[in-house]
């Protein structure tokens, strides 16, 4: 049996407020942290003084999103991008590359506006049923699906009016099809995560 959407009923406004600035604080900082997994060398008997990290080619923002969306719906996950948004295009240097208007011009910059939908979807889903890992997961995959589906949007106008000289299929390789596994990866993580903290958290 479902249950409806319910993130303003399960959280106070205040919670929602809370949870709005460490999604905005979390995306900040998630910006400039690689995702890496640890993996030890394969030998016997086992080397793990020899542990190397392999790069998934992602960073954590993704995961910061999906992560509010999943802990306190829609309206604080999009809030907090709303006030990410305004901050880097303010000038302050918050964006992986950057920030203030001028940023417009970037390639990558349509997966930042595909933040809010991503946020949204991802918020909604993730109470719409009952509190389940597969449900999360779900409301994860179609978040990340709005800001890849932006993002590549934003990519094709840049393309058409000739604002970009990066090569069209380059970027969406280098931006959409490469970063997927680990994007993949991020959303199981994100999903066990979230289910785990709102069963500590009663809700």
């Amino acid at each position: 049996m479902t249950q409806p959407a319910k993130d303003e009923q399960a959280l106070s406004p205040l919670d929602s407020l809370l949870w709005a600035i460490i999604g905005l604080l979390l995306t900040i900082s998630g910006a400039f942290i690689e995702v890496a997994i640890p993996l030890p060398q394969l030998s016997w008997p086992p080397a793990w003084s020899q542990v190397e990290t392999y790069s998934l080619g992602v960073t954590l923002q993704v995961g910061a999103i999906l992560l509010v969306g999943c802990m306190a719906g829609r309206n604080a996950a999009v809030l907090s991008q709303i006030a990410y948004l305004a901050l880097g295009l303010s000038g302050l240097q918050v964006f992986g590359q950057g920030g203030g208007l001028g940023y417009l011009r970037e390639p990558t910059f349509g997966y930042l506006i595909g933040f809010l939908p991503g946020a949204w979807l991802c918020g909604t889903f993730a109470f719409r049923e009952r509190r389940r890992i597969e449900t999360l997961i779900m409301s994860c995959l179609w978040g990340l699906l709005a800001i890849h589906v932006v993002g590549l949007i934003y990519l094709s106008v840049l393309s058409l009016f000739r604002v970009t000289a990066v090569n069209w299929w380059n970027a969406v390789l280098q931006y959409s099809i490469y970063p997927l596994p680990g994007q993949f990866i991020i959303v199981c993580t994100v999903a066990v995560l979230a289910y785990l903290l709102r069963v500590l958290l009663f809700y």
